[in-house]
C-alpha cells in the first residue's frame, strides 16, 4: 500500500485518550488508530500498517476503498446524495432491480443499517401473520435461536441470550420462543398456529462462526414451508460472498421467504441493508406503514448497485471459496499448537484458543502488535474475516503471525 503520510497532529495515544471523556464507553477497540487505509491493508496515525483479518466484520467484504465503489460514490457525490422517499429518485429502481435478481428473490425493502434490516423483518412478518395467516391480533409469535446476533436494538436484545446486551435494559418486547440452534426438534416443538417465522443466522457470527450441521437448513425451510410460517435468514454477516456463496443459505440449496442483508453491501462506504423477500410477503406493507428518511437514497443506491455489479461476476464468491481452502489448512495446521479447534468456511473462521496461552483479547493484542488486526469473540476464541480481495500470500502472512504469537505464548 503506498500512501502520503498521515496529516494527525495528534498520536495514536493522544487520540485514544481524547476519545475516553467524550464518547460513550458501549465498545472496547484494540489500542490501534486507524487513519488511511487500501485493500487488505490499514495504517495508523504514526504510519505502522496492518493486515486487517476483519474486514469490518463483513463490511469490507471487498477490501477498504475498491475502486469500483469509490468511483460509484464518487460519481453520485456529484449529482444527487438524498431526496428522502418523499419522492423518487433514478438509482433506486437498479439498485432494487439488481439485488432482487442476485439473491433470487422478488422485492426489496431498502434500510440503513443490519439492525434496521432485522426490526424491517419482524414487523414485515407479524403483518403478514395477522393479514396472510390469519393470526389472532398482536399473538403472533418469532422462533429464533440461542447465542443469536441480530442487532442491539431494544426489540433484537428481547429475544438475545447474551446477559451483556441484556442487562439493564428491560422491560423486553414480548412475542419470541428461543431453541437451541442446531436443533430441528426443539425448532418444531416451539412452531404453533401462531409462528409468523423462524429468524436464524444460517451461520452465526458473534457466537464464534458457529457453522450448523449439514441439512439444518433444508431442514428449517422444510419445517417452516409444512407449518406455513415464514423463514427469514439474516445474512447481514454471512452474506455477499463472505462463505464462497453469494448466500449462505446456498451451500444447502435453500431459498428463504426473507434474506436480511447489510454492512458487504454498502462496500464499506455508506450504511445499507435490506430485506429482500417474496412479493406477496413484502406486499402487506403500505404507505405510511414503515418507512426511513435515508433508505434507499442515491448515495446507497448507487453504492449497492456497483455491490451487486461485482458479485455478479462470481469473482468474489470463486475467491472466498478457493482462500478458503487456504485458511483451513493453515488453522489445522495449528490445531494441538496452541489451538483446540476451529469452524470455518469460505474466508470466514472462529478460532478456539488454548485458554492457557491467553484469552481472545490477549491474542488479538498480540496479533495487533506483529501487523494483524482481528478479534475476539466469547472468551478465547478470535474470529478472522478478512476481505474477499486479499491474496494468498498476505493470508499466510497472518497466519504466519498467529503461529508465531501462539508458539511465544504457549
Amino acid at each position: 500500500m503506498t500512501v502520503a503520510p498521515s496529516r494527525s497532529l495528534r498520536s495514536s495515544a493522544e487520540l485514544i485518550r481524547a476519545e475516553e471523556p467524550v464518547l460513550a464507553h458501549n465498545y472496547h477497540p484494540l489500542p490501534v488508530v486507524v487513519a488511511r487505509a487500501e485493500g487488505a491493508w490499514v495504517e495508523d496515525v504514526e504510519g505502522r500498517r496492518y493486515l486487517d483479518m476483519l474486514a469490518g466484520y463483513s463490511a469490507l467484504n471487498f477490501g477498504h476503498r475498491h475502486p469500483a465503489l469509490i468511483e460509484a460514490a464518487h460519481r453520485q457525490l456529484d449529482q444527487l446524495t438524498l431526496t428522502s422517499r418523499a419522492f423518487h429518485n433514478d438509482r433506486l429502481a437498479q439498485f432494487a432491480e439488481s439485488l432482487a435478481e442476485l439473491t433470487g428473490l422478488d422485492m426489496v425493502l431498502p434500510m440503513n443499517t443490519g439492525a434496521e434490516a432485522v426490526e424491517s423483518a419482524i414487523k414485515v412478518a407479524r403483518k403478514w401473520a395477522y393479514e396472510v395467516k390469519g393470526v389472532a391480533p398482536d399473538r403472533a409469535t418469532i422462533v429464533v435461536a440461542a447465542d443469536n446476533f441480530h442487532g442491539r436494538t431494544t426489540t433484537i436484545v428481547s429475544f438475545s441470550t447474551d446477559e451483556t446486551a441484556r442487562a439493564g435494559f428491560g422491560p423486553f418486547t414480548p412475542g419470541f420462543r428461543v431453541v437451541p440452534y442446531n436443533d430441528l426438534a426443539a425448532l418444531e416443538a416451539a412452531i404453533d398456529e401462531t409462528t409468523a417465522a423462524v429468524l436464524i443466522e444460517p451461520i452465526q457470527g458473534e457466537a464464534g462462526v458457529v457453522i450448523p450441521d449439514d441439512g439444518y437448513l433444508r431442514g428449517v425451510r422444510e419445517l417452516t414451508r409444512r407449518t406455513g410460517c415464514l423463514f427469514i435468514a439474516d445474512e447481514i454477516q454471512s452474506g455477499l460472498g463472505r462463505t464462497g456463496r453469494t448466500l449462505a443459505v446456498e451451500h444447502e440449496d435453500v431459498a428463504p421467504d426473507m434474506v436480511l442483508l447489510g454492512k458487504a453491501l454498502g462496500g464499506g462506504i455508506v450504511p445499507v441493508s435490506a430485506v429482500v423477500a417474496r412479493r406477496d410477503v413484502l406486499q402487506v406493507l403500505r404507505p405510511g406503514e414503515h418507512g426511513s428518511t435515508f433508505g434507499g437514497n442515491p448515495l446507497s443506491a448507487a453504492v449497492g448497485s456497483a455491490v451487486v455489479e461485482l458479485l455478479e461476476t462470481g469473482e468474489y464468491q470463486r475467491r472466498a471459496a478457493e482462500l478458503g481452502i487456504v485458511l483451513r489448512g493453515g488453522l489445522t495446521a495449528l490445531v494441538g499448537k496452541g489451538v483446540q479447534g476451529f469452524r470455518a468456511r469460505g474466508l470466514w473462521a472462529g478460532v478456539d484458543i488454548d485458554p492457557a496461552i491467553g484469552t481472545g483479547r490477549d491474542i488479538s493484542e498480540r496479533l495487533m502488535r506483529e501487523g494483524v488486526l482481528v478479534k475476539d469473540t466469547h472468551g478465547s476464541t478470535i474470529r478472522l474475516a478478512p476481505p474477499l480481495t486479499i491474496t494468498g500470500e498476505e493470508l499466510r502472512t497472518a497466519l504466519g503471525s498467529l503461529e508465531k504469537v501462539l508458539t511465544e505464548g504457549a
